[in-house]
């Protein structure tokens, strides 16, 4: 059964619950038939009562604030509110350009913007680095440190890669007292085995349950990785996912326009995978950074309609 469908009929099981409600309040129905009228028509639609319920999962979207770094640089102002008026919940940033935490947060305030994550490197909060960078973060609101690259010294064998989760681990442990996650963002690198084993799946599976996988959903296809089915490999671990479009004969497709199973994906993201934000990225050369980033939203709102 396709996303479409599941949401057609979770619309049509929502007014028909709707009904039932009112014939509850106004002929006495007892709690055990309501339940019942619930689960019948859920089983009429294949569906049982939660997946029809977990379909309706609202996930706020955000952007990656790299598809807009030359805009930021020359007028910060002026391109969060374009980003704010698009319809963008959120902004992940990879770059402060300067500002403090108390002007970026005053200016995702103006602009109804949250702060989805931040994409900085690891030594960022290793030793003393992290009393600052945990101060910096709770003063603009963000609870998601995502480790944005891993130098090669850190990945550049199967011994150095566990060393440098057992690193993210200990970073992990010392977040939690203030509610902060830290998680990883792919590149191709990621992807590569040694015993293997790939090193995305080591993360995985030897990194603290509360490290986020964030995937990037174009970042994975180029490689030939099956978006997918690292989604399904890792319940829960993607609390953050970049959404990113992926064509093998267009490579300036939009999210949409492309070949990712976004109805798959998104299914995924609203029941298993735990993710909390969406956060579009689009990089291509030869559009207008926000124009893109607003057809690509615009893009994404329909398949999620």
């Amino acid at each position: 059964m396709t996303l479409a469908i599941r949401r057609h009929l979770c619309k049509l099981f929502l007014n028909v619950l709707m009904g039932v409600v009112m014939t509850r309040l106004n002929s006495g129905l007892n709690r055990r038939r309501f339940l019942q009228a619930g689960s019948m028509f859920a089983v009429a639609a294949g569906m049982n009562l939660s997946s029809l319920l977990a379909a309706r999962k609202q996930i706020p979207i955000g952007v990656q604030l790299y598809c807009v770094r030359r805009e930021l640089a020359e007028d910060m102002e002026g391109t969060l509110a374009q980003i704010a008026a698009i319809g963008f919940q959120g902004v992940e940033f990879a770059d402060y350009f300067g500002r403090s935490a108390r002007e970026l947060r005053a200016l995702l305030d103006k602009n109804g913007l949250k702060c989805c994550g931040t994409h900085i490197m690891l030594e960022d909060m290793l030793g003393d680095k992290l009393e600052e960078t945990i101060e910096f973060n709770q003063a603009i609101g963000n609870p998601y440190l995502i480790i944005r690259w891993l130098g090669e010294e850190r990945r550049n064998s199967k011994s150095s890669f566990l060393k440098t989760v057992e690193l993210i681990n200990e970073v992990s442990a010392n977040l939690e007292p203030d509610g902060m996650k830290v998680g990883y963002h792919n590149h191709d690198y990621i992807f590569k085995s040694f015993d293997g084993e790939m090193l995305w799946n080591m993360l995985a599976d030897e990194a603290d349950s509360r490290v986020i996988l964030q995937l990037d959903t174009g970042n994975a296809s180029m490689t030939g990785v099956d978006a997918v089915g690292l989604l399904r490999r890792n319940n829960g671990r993607a609390g953050t996912i970049h959404i990113k479009p992926y064509s093998s004969k267009r490579r300036d497709a939009f999210i949409g326009d492309d070949e990712l199973a976004w109805d798959t994906i998104i299914e995924l993201c609203e029941g298993p995978a735990g993710t909390e934000w969406y956060i579009v990225e689009y990089e291509e050369e030869g559009h207008d950074p926000v124009d893109a980033l607003r057809q690509n939203y615009l893009n994404f709102k329909k398949l999620l309609s």
